[in-house]
């Protein structure tokens, strides 16, 4: 069995950049302090208000990121017209409401059937891996295998802020539950969304589980211990 990935989704350094509409600090930099450290990929999310991300620092991260590049959209034309044009090694399709604070839950693939597999098909001509962030249920998985996509990734956030051993057990057993359908179905399993030190343990038990992408809770910690050491804390934590 190879060995769980690490995704480390940097949003949130370039939040505090935007903050003071600066240059600091830069995102670039904190994909190789995150690469040299134990990540094997860069998480960013180019949304469409553009409250963090930039265009300009996912074309330089393209050039700099040594792993896979994944980068986290919504069914956007404007977004999906330059992702062909920058040509990741991954996309993510999320949902996107601009008032939100995070992503909220996970893609309604069945609604958008017909337009998932128009634009998976056109990246996947393109050479590009293609994942569809959802929530863990049989039916979604089953539609996302329809779409074509190459991944699912499970959205963790309802366990992950789920309260009370029944509802995380809950929560839980839907994860559990999702992936081993996935595996049986022949599509991939990445998960993300919420994870901390202390809550991707449970995490680890998922089957078929490939790729986890983190950041909010990286980057946090990072402000107390630097970012070099909280991706080290993170991926010992992910038994790797």
């Amino acid at each position: 069995m190879s060995q769980l990935r690490l995704g480390v989704n940097i949003d949130h350094i370039a939040t505090l950049r935007q903050a003071r509409g600066g240059l600091e600090p830069d995102p670039l930099e904190a994909a190789c302090i995150a690469e040299d450290n134990g990540a094997d990929g860069i998480t960013v999310h180019l949304r469409e208000d553009r409250r963090h991300i930039q265009d300009q620092d996912v074309t330089a991260l393209r050039d700099v990121v040594r792993g896979v590049l994944n980068l986290e959209m919504a069914l956007s034309d404007d977004i999906i017209g330059f992702a062909k044009k920058l040509v990741p090694d991954q996309i993510t399709l999320v949902p996107e409401k601009r008032e939100e604070l995070t992503t909220e839950g996970g893609l309604d693939v069945r609604k958008y059937m017909d337009r998932l597999k128009d634009v998976v098909g056109e990246f996947k001509d393109l050479g590009i891996i293609v994942s569809l962030f959802i929530e863990p249920d049989i039916d979604v998985i089953d539609a996302s295998k329809e779409a074509g996509a190459d991944y699912i990734e499970i959205h963790t956030g309802t366990y992950c802020d789920a309260r009370g051993e029944n509802d995380i057990l809950h929560e839980l057993g839907r994860i559990y539950r999702g992936a081993e359908h996935a595996v049986d179905i022949g599509i991939g399993v990445n998960a993300g969304h919420g994870l901390n030190l202390e809550n991707v343990v449970p995490m680890l038990k998922t089957a078929g589980l490939h790729e986890l992408n983190i950041g909010h809770s990286i980057i946090s910690r990072a402000v107390f211990i630097g970012l070099a050491a909280a991706v080290k804390e993170m991926s010992e934590a992910m038994g790797r």
